[in-house]
């Protein structure tokens, strides 16, 4: 009788999820919780792909037999010795073909009751795919929402730590949303590993209770949302903070201090509102920076770029942007945030009982 592969809904059923593909394959992105123990590493694959190419199918076969043997041995001695006779593993790799159906020959002639995924890696993003297109119907978004500098990530972190569901997308991006938002030394996933980790976001939340989330744009850095959750988070109801300018430029300074420590990751920065700024006043950006002038920058970037840019989005994009709930303030400090998750929190709790 022929053995029937396991699928996506049967994750769960096994001890231990291996990733055979190339290790920069499984940096792309992978299933949740998966090690990656290649049969073939980066170069490697190059190699018999070429070889497959340029010379024959066959001899990239007999190339790729010997090394793929090799590598199930070595991880076989490295990883898994000490595994039981009852030990279960799901093995998958780009399309549920060669490569794990390899690895799950030999550990099932071991005397593992090893499974290899149907359809691989393709399988789970057809999945991530459909998920994503489906779940974020099921919620209810409280927007947080105002313009840049008033400290709505820091305000939605405190909101989750008050036990409040929120969906939080700029650490999941690693980008703060804006031209400024990008984080040194810390590079963006790729997009499919963002959207795994959205869908793993979305699926640990109830939908029965309200979900607080941070008005994005469409594209977070160069990472974009998921249509169906962008489309859904407009339509959420919207709490504003209103912070006076000197409360915002203070919170700024604290928040993006990386950049004053490093201006050389700040000038190429400033460089891209080229187009949207005069030469004149790109200048001036270059002189306050390197005179380390900050609280004018900042100010300056808030006055003639975020925030014009903020009220030609907001009302535009955000349906609850017709009626929102305002919170005002002169404290973005780490207690005047405290303070400002403990009164939208404590509002949207009265609005819903």
């Amino acid at each position: 009788m022929k053995r029937s592969h396991p699928t996506i809904a049967d994750l769960a059923a096994y001890d231990e999820i291996i990733d055979v593909r190339s290790p920069d394959e499984f940096a792309e992105d992978h299933i949740p919780g998966a090690i990656n123990c290649p049969v073939l590493d980066n170069e490697q694959r190059a190699r018999v792909g070429t070889i497959y190419k340029q010379v024959s199918p066959f001899e990239a076969k007999k190339i790729g037999a010997a090394l793929v043997s090799g590598n199930i041995a070595r991880h076989l001695q490295e990883r898994f010795l000490d595994r039981p006779k009852n030990w279960k593993p799901l093995i998958y790799c780009w399309r549920g073909g060669d490569r794990s159906g390899s690895m799950t020959t030999v550990f099932r002639a071991i005397g593992w009751a090893a499974g290899q995924l149907e359809g691989g890696y393709k399988s789970w993003r057809s999945h991530v795919i459909g998920q994503l297109a489906e779940l974020p119907g099921q919620f209810r978004f409280t927007v947080i929402c105002g313009a840049t500098g008033n400290g709505k990530t820091r305000i939605l972190q405190a909101l989750g730590e008050r036990g409040e569901q929120i969906l939080d997308l700029e650490t999941l991006a690693c980008h703060k949303g804006s031209v400024l938002g990008v984080l040194p030394d810390q590079p963006q996933p790729s997009q499919k590993a963002f959207e795994t980790a959205l869908l793993q976001a979305l699926s640990a939340l109830d939908p029965a209770r309200p979900v607080f989330v941070e008005a994005e744009s469409r594209k977070i850095g160069n990472l974009h949302v998921p249509e169906a959750l962008i489309e859904r988070i407009r339509l959420g109801d919207c709490v504003t903070v209103d912070a006076t300018l000197e409360a915002r430029v203070r919170f700024l300074l604290k928040d993006y201090d990386y950049f004053l420590c490093r201006p050389e990751l700040l000038t190429p920065r400033l460089d891209v509102l080229r187009t949207q700024q005069s030469r004149e006043t790109i200048a001036r950006w270059h002189e306050q920076v390197q005179a380390a002038d900050w609280p004018a920058l900042v100010r300056e970037l808030l006055e003639l770029h975020y925030d014009p840019l903020y009220h030609r989005s907001q009302h535009h994009n955000f349906t609850g942007m017709r009626h929102p709930e305002i919170f005002a303030t002169d404290d973005l400090s780490p207690a005047g945030i405290a303070r400002l998750a403990d009164a939208i929190a404590q509002s949207r709790t009265a609005q819903t009982a």
